[in-house]
């Protein structure tokens, strides 16, 4: 508040004509002062957010793989292998194919190999598949048939022994 009342002097001195308009230009130059911290808040939108999740709806089916360094909700059914950052297989929804993600939600139903840093099956989740994480989460209720594997590197498919094949 003391650095305020060192601005209202010179409201009192503008009972002068001419230090009303010296008062003016340097009211300006503190708004051009102001500009230059306008172009530092896009500084961190130059970090640029992360963008959506791509959402695919309920009455798409898709039939192929789907890769994407950022985030996938599915809705719908795919049939093909998908590679994203975040995975989430939405309730209702289906995925035929090997899933790799650093992080997996499954609410739906996933046929075939998961490979991610972090798994999690929800209660509503049926996985029918291998599941190779990092770290894993089981809720009551999903129901999981295949094998869980713990590496440090599950998303790393050169490492180690070769994985089987998925039951056909």
């Amino acid at each position: 508040m003391f650095s305020k009342k060192p601005t209202t002097p010179p409201k009192s001195s503008t009972s002068t004509s001419p230090s009303s308009t010296a008062s003016s230009p340097s009211t300006k130059p503190s708004m051009a002062a102001s500009t230059p911290s306008s172009p530092t808040s896009p500084a961190p939108v130059a970090t640029k957010a992360k963008p959506p999740a791509s959402t695919l709806s309920t009455d798409l089916h898709i039939k192929g793989n789907l890769k994407t360094t950022g985030d996938i909700q599915i809705s719908g059914t795919v049939d093909g292998d998908i590679r994203a950052h975040l995975l989430t297989v939405g309730e209702g929804s289906t995925v035929k194919g090997e899933i790799v993600a650093d992080d997996v939600v499954v609410h739906g139903r996933v046929v075939g190999r998961v490979r991610g840093l972090k798994v999690r099956l929800t209660a509503s989740a049926r996985v029918e598949g291998d599941i190779i994480h990092k770290t894993i989460a089981i809720e009551s209720g999903a129901h999981f048939e295949g094998s869980v594997t713990r590496q440090d590197d599950p998303l790393n498919t050169s490492k180690g022994k070769p994985l089987p094949k998925a039951a056909e």
